[in-house]
């Protein structure tokens, strides 16, 4: 089951758009899961982490596809996203947000066909596992392999990826337990768990990290850790 967002502020257009997905989905034997939004802001309110694929009107009242866009890449690297528009000089704009296309209106089925058999050809089958949670500046969703480390903050964890620092409403033994299940995770003190992936080097009871950081390393936990990452370079060679 694919889940699929529509945000346009036409409903003409978006009767005639689902209309075509639920067309193509009958021809090539998918299952779609469409949800419609009216407003940018309206998707960002009630954004689903879980979407495969949104198609965004660039051009709309109260919140453009846009500024909707910058915003839904900020909490979600992940989903595709293909811009709709009428015109033509909004669309490199739209390229700055990882668009995988755009469609001119009114959506011709030809054309959407051939843009929904690329995006599958190369998406099918290629779900990253990723975290998703929610704090007070809104929901985000983070490719495991994206997130370098954890560390504890008062009470609570702050997860460390792609230049962001957020927080999430867990206790760091819960989030080690969670990160732990993923191979490249391990922790290396208590208030810590770090990707592997990122470690560039051990001096002392610091890991040098490829972000430039460095994180402590406990001498209880030295030994484990540093059989852990001798193992995962070693896979990595």
């Amino acid at each position: 089951m694919f889940k699929i967002a529509i945000c346009d502020d036409e409903d003409i257009l978006i009767h005639e758009l689902k209309g075509s997905l639920e067309r193509y989905a009958s021809e090539t034997g998918r299952e779609f899961c469409l949800f419609v939004y009216h407003d940018g802001s309206e998707l960002l309110e009630k954004y689903n982490s879980e979407y495969d694929l949104i198609f965004m009107d660039i051009k709309m009242e109260r919140l453009n596809g846009l500024k909707t866009a910058q915003e839904i890449r900020r909490i979600d690297s992940t989903v595709g996203l293909i811009f709709l528009t009428s015109l033509k000089q909004y669309v490199w704009k739209g390229y700055e947000y990882s668009a995988v296309n755009y469609l001119l209106k009114p959506v011709k089925y030809g054309v959407l066909k051939m843009e929904l058999d690329r995006y599958f050809s190369n998406y099918q089958g290629k779900d990253e596992p990723y975290l998703s949670f929610s704090n007070d500046s809104g929901k985000h969703k983070v490719l495991y392999k994206n997130l370098c480390y954890a560390e504890t903050d008062k009470r609570n964890v702050m997860l460390h990826f792609e230049g962001q620092q957020q927080i999430i409403y867990k206790n760091m033994k819960e989030i080690s337990a969670l990160l732990c299940t993923q191979p490249q995770f391990a922790q290396c003190h208590q208030s810590f768990v770090v990707n592997l992936s990122y470690v560039k080097g051990v001096e002392g009871l610091e890991l040098l990290l490829t972000t430039g950081e460095c994180i402590p390393i406990s001498q209880p936990r030295r030994k484990a850790f540093m059989m852990k990452l001798t193992d995962y370079w070693g896979d990595m060679l």
